[in-house]
């Protein structure tokens, strides 16, 4: 069994990744993106032969899986539910666990700062929300690790970009703010202003990108990601997931309920938080608006402080 996959990172995770580890003992070679042989440690013959992702999944191979869409077989009745029949989370912690890279309690923050098929980015973490998480994990003994790609194409370009981080990149957009008494600073560098919040990028030393990720993740507690695919990732290490949710399908009743693919990659581990930017999403679900056209993090806050002591 041959296999040819580049879709949206998350969804390679969701979908295409189970499916080989399930078939692991079929499968032969995988044929995959740039910098994605660490995710399919169990395959001898994996060929990065992808420069750049797609967000068609009919291009991207997805249509000879059993799941050809992220949103599940029944994405109304059952909206996040798959057909798990060939399905089967990989043993990543299992795996990648070290004492090499640990740093004893651990939080993994992943952000990103992309434009989302034509909207401004809002599923995102700005610098008063990360100044206000990094001063609260720390406090609470806690070493941070941040991470946000910058979109460049290479590391730091960290890997082969779909069409919405390619069109991110050129528009040139930042997350950065005034910041008394320090000046105008990007989120990348507000770690530098904590002694115990460490920017990924700066691990990246022996080990290439993805294989120093997989193993910090390994020796992770908790977890802090926007929604997608950071949540995605996020989710592959049995540890608790805090996902902040602004926009989409995963507004739909019941998409983090137990059989989403949230739930089943997380072991039920993947804690939403809602946060409903008004006038980026036509469909609600119901859920409480945030009218006001900025990002409200005091439910994420709030939350981060209820489950991570």
């Amino acid at each position: 069994m041959i296999i040819k996959t580049n879709p949206e990172f998350g969804i390679e995770l969701a979908l295409t990744m189970p499916y080989a580890y399930y078939n692991r003992d079929k499968v032969k070679t995988i044929i995959t993106s740039k910098g994605m042989r660490p995710f399919y440690f169990w395959c001898n013959d994996v060929r990065e032969a992808y420069d750049e992702r797609t967000i068609d999944n009919r291009i991207a191979g997805l249509d000879t899986l059993p799941n050809n869409w992220i949103h599940g077989v029944n994405p109304i009745e059952e909206p996040g539910v798959l057909n798990y029949d060939e399905w089967e989370v990989p043993p990543y912690r299992e795996h990648y666990k070290n004492d090499e890279i640990n740093m004893g309690k651990m939080v993994f923050i992943s952000n990103k700062y992309n434009l989302e098929h034509a909207h401004e980015p809002f599923g995102y973490f700005d610098i008063q929300s990360l100044y206000d998480m990094f001063s609260y994990l720390t406090e609470k003994g806690y070493n941070v690790i941040y991470k946000r790609p910058v979109n460049s194409g290479t590391f730091g370009g960290e890997f082969p970009m779909d069409q919405n981080e390619v069109s991110t990149m050129q528009s040139g957009l930042d997350i950065r703010a005034d910041v008394e008494g320090v000046g105008n600073i990007s989120d990348r560098d507000l770690p530098k202003y904590f002694d115990n919040v460490h920017l990924f990028d700066d691990l990246v030393d022996k080990y290439d990108y993805n294989t120093t990720q997989l193993m910090l993740m390994a020796n992770t507690d908790y977890f802090i990601a926007p929604c997608g695919g950071s949540t995605v990732l996020s989710c592959l290490w049995d540890r608790p997931v805090i996902s902040y949710v602004t926009q989409g399908k995963e507004l739909r009743p019941n998409y983090f309920g137990e059989n989403s693919y949230f739930q089943k990659l997380s072991n039920n581990k993947c804690i939403p938080v809602f946060d409903i930017i008004g006038k980026i999403n036509e469909m609600t679900y119901e859920h409480k608006v945030n009218e006001t056209g900025d990002n409200d993090y005091t439910e994420l806050l709030e939350v981060i402080k209820n489950e991570i002591k």
